[in-house]
């Protein structure tokens, strides 16, 4: 007796959850990302396999490099508060006054390079055209002009009068084709604060570069 051969329907499966799931994570991952500021002097930091992480408050950033042949320095922050307490330290220092919408706007920058005497002219512009090349000439930092001694003075006594209960983290990020002298001025001057322990910013390798 021949048998009956029985016809499989092909099934189907519905989409529509899973559609809903992806769209719902894709648009969590969109509006937690954050978008990496555009640095005002790009530097290409040397190699190093040392994964240790900067954190991510109670921290200075001074950055080494050239723009145009000219070596420059710029100084970051990365708490708002240790901004507006600098800002209102140098204010006072250089008899300087900076309205509130100034401060609100200093507040904003995470990082810097011009001489404080010219802050208020890079604080007028729009954030976009701050970053652009040749904007900023740098925090002046030698013998007769030590500026950057006093924004590092300011911001310790920001984080003092914030009530921190740590000192202050400073890091160093060079370009990797700067001359040692330049990097070393600038740990002379954190050093003569009493500043002996400071991390320098790397890029990460392979352990087989």
């Amino acid at each position: 007796m021949a048998k009956v051969k029985s016809h499989k329907a092909a099934g189907s499966i519905d989409m529509t959850a899973m559609c809903d799931v992806a769209f719902l994570l894709l648009t969590f991952f969109i509006l937690t990302a954050t978008a990496k500021a555009p640095e005002p002097l790009p530097v290409d930091t040397p190699s190093s396999t040392v994964q240790t992480k900067l954190p991510e408050t109670g921290l200075v950033m001074i950055t080494v490099g050239k723009s145009e042949g000219k070596e420059q320095v710029f100084f970051g922050m990365k708490d708002r508060a240790i901004r507006s307490g600098a800002l209102d330290y140098m204010a006072q220092k250089y008899k300087l006054t900076f309205t509130e919408e100034e401060k609100a706007q200093f507040a904003l920058v995470d990082e810097f390079g011009v001489p404080v005497e010219g802050l208020k002219q890079l604080l007028a512009m729009k954030a976009s055209d701050r970053v652009k090349k040749g904007v900023q000439s740098g925090i002046p930092c030698d013998s007769i002009n030590n500026q950057l001694q006093d924004w590092i003075q300011g911001a310790r006594k920001a984080n003092i009068d914030e009530g921190a209960d740590k000192e202050l983290q400073f890091a160093i990020k060079g370009d990797a084709k700067e001359l040692y002298p330049q990097i070393k001025r600038v740990m002379d001057i954190l050093q003569d604060q009493k500043i002996n322990s400071f991390n320098l910013v790397t890029g990460l390798r392979g352990k087989d570069y």
